[in-house]
């Protein structure tokens, strides 16, 4: 029996004692090749950054195209690998490594009082495919990107240029990267937390963090079944999605939104669990409804795989189908729904302090709730057939993936960076970001709303004059928000090189990762606390014991409590 702390004994934590690998010194050991969770969780966010720089870029060339109705910037075949290459990036090279790499990587073993991952050296395997699958990705273009959209339907794909065959390898390898990820991560969160870290005691950000990874590792096999089949038909013509072969180009959509349904899940939990730890530090109340929050988190990944076909009400479904899934679709709604209002009753009546992580948590709140309503309407058999395929998609998918998961990427990475740096960034430019960021988003995917709804199809390089107003108006909009990245990378530069000593815990907050040094040392605890209580009980004694704090770390003295610590 090792003891952790005085008067705590644990016989069942062997597995992070022993989780103790030697201090690299060498460069290349240390900063490229680490088996270190931090610096890998750093290695995702260059290297998503990276990513998501070159598909904005790609964005914009969709928004200097959209200017006037019959523009010639770029042809029309170039205008369909460019949207394409968008979409693809953005949700497998950005969002999702971004999410559960970066952030998952960095924050989740600190939260839970582990030195590391489960398997550090999967973890460095992991991120490897990813900057690998990224340059595969976009050096389609030089032979020919994929010019079906993201979803790369079946017959088209079959029949696209080179680079689709590419495609279909990168977001391979990206799938193997994201199933070994969430296989990392449910052993890490199961087996390798503090003692007398219950699961009802856990942050809700880790509760997150293993709702998506079970998302990963169950979902991502669809995927990995629909792409080697796509890659065989198109390399060897083994037949399977072309109908003139006896392939059905709905057995593609079926397995493809079996997993790509839940991935909108994999991109948005974590940025649940992102806001669920900014808005009870920076309101300095209790959370509202922990359990309810962290099992919503549970119910959104499981009714995930019950809602795939709402995306394919107008492809040929039979008709009886259509009611269920109809209603599946509405019922997954509930456990979001408990969130949202969780959350604004956590912000009631608190003592709200106005940074700019809490900007980006409250901005997402309305941007997120906007995408969560729109869905409604597709979600209902009649109104989907009248705005599938139009802008009112395009304006809903915005919503809820850059009002939702990248509004939560700014508030994390706002919210993390002194933990991360040790410094601080301008509070006054961080809140510039938040604001014109907030209303350029909105200036560029609302009126994508109004298009849709006229009916104007997406997709298209071209359009009727009648739609040039609005379109106009979100292309001006978007240059806005894509010069508001600007101002946040000068930010964090700076602030990187001269910004002021953040200090172990600048927010004052309670959960582990904010008890040590900033930047946390290489095996992160030098003693393993045990825990005593949820993290959210603001005002109570911190409930840690036995913890090796940094100076300063904390706002009150770790305390035993009466109750007795609960067995791991």
């Amino acid at each position: 029996m090792a003891t952790l702390a005085p008067g705590v004994k644990t016989g069942s934590y062997h597995a992070v004692l022993d989780h103790i690998h030697p201090e690299p010194t060498s460069f290349i050991r240390k900063y490229i090749f680490s088996i270190d969770h931090k610096v890998i969780g750093i290695q995702y966010m260059i290297t998503g950054g990276l990513f998501f720089l070159i598909a904005g870029l790609l964005a914009e060339i969709i928004r200097v195209q959209l200017l006037s109705p019959q523009n010639t910037f770029v042809t029309a075949a170039t205008y369909n690998q460019v949207y394409s290459m968008h979409g693809s990036a953005m949700v497998w090279m950005v969002i999702i490594p971004l999410v559960t790499g970066a952030f998952g990587n960095f924050v989740m073993p600190l939260q839970i009082g582990a030195r590391d991952v489960a398997f550090p050296w999967l973890n460095l395997a992991a991120f490897w495919m990813f900057p690998v699958a990224g340059v595969i990705l976009f050096s389609s273009f030089l032979i020919g990107a994929p010019d079906a959209g993201w979803t790369e339907y079946p017959p088209i794909s079959l029949q696209g240029p080179p680079g689709t065959t590419m495609w279909c390898i990168a977001i391979f390898l990206i799938g193997i990267s994201s199933t070994l990820t969430g296989i990392n991560f449910i052993v890490t969160i199961v087996k390798m937390r503090a003692p007398g870290m219950t699961f009802t005691r856990m942050p809700l950000f880790v509760w997150a963090q293993l709702a998506t990874a079970g998302l990963s590792f169950i979902a991502t096999t669809a995927l990995a079944g629909a792409l080697l089949a796509l890659f065989l038909e198109r390399t060897f013509g083994v037949p399977f999605y072309d109908p003139k072969h006896g392939g059905s180009p709905l057995l593609w959509q079926h397995m493809f939104w079996f997993y790509s349904h839940p991935a909108v899940y994999i991109m948005i939990l974590p940025a649940f669990g992102i806001v669920s730890e900014v808005l009870p530090t920076f309101s300095r109340k209790p959370i509202f409804g922990y359990k309810m929050i962290a099992f919503s988190s549970v119910a959104i990944a499981l009714l995930g795989f019950s809602v795939w076909a709402h995306h394919m009400f107008t492809s040929g479904m039979v008709p009886w189908l259509q009611l269920p899934f109809m209603i599946l679709t509405m019922v997954i709604a509930v456990p979001t729904g408990i969130k949202i209002f969780s959350w604004m009753a956590t912000l009631w009546g608190g003592s709200i302090r106005w940074t700019t992580p809490m900007l980006f948590a409250t901005g997402f709140l309305i941007t997120f709730t906007c995408g969560g309503l729109t869905g409604f309407f597709l979600a209902a058999v009649p109104a989907d057939y009248h705005e599938h395929g139009t802008y009112f998609v395009v304006a809903h998918f915005h919503y809820v993936l850059y009002g939702g998961s990248v509004m939560g990427l700014f508030a994390g990475i706002y919210y993390w960076w002194p933990k991360m740096t040790g410094r601080m960034y301008d509070e006054r430019l961080g809140q510039i970001h938040f604001w014109i960021t907030f209303l350029a988003f909105n200036g560029t995917f609302m009126p994508m709303h109004w298009l849709g709804l006229m009916g104007m199809p997406r997709r298209v390089p071209y359009y009727d004059p009648a739609y040039q107003f609005w379109n106009q108006f979100a292309s001006v909009s978007s240059f806005v928000l894509a010069a508001s990245m600007l101002l946040f990378l000068y930010n964090l530069f700076t602030s990187f090189r001269s910004g002021k000593i953040a200090g172990p815990n600048p927010w004052g907050a309670r959960t582990l990762e904010w008890m040590i040094a900033s930047p946390p040392p290489y095996y992160n605890y030098k003693k393993i606390p045990a825990v005593l209580a949820t993290p959210y009980d603001f005002g109570n004694p911190l409930p840690y014991i036995g913890l090796d704090a940094a100076p300063g770390a904390t706002e009150a003295t770790p305390t035993m409590s009466s109750h007795p610590v609960p067995a791991y």
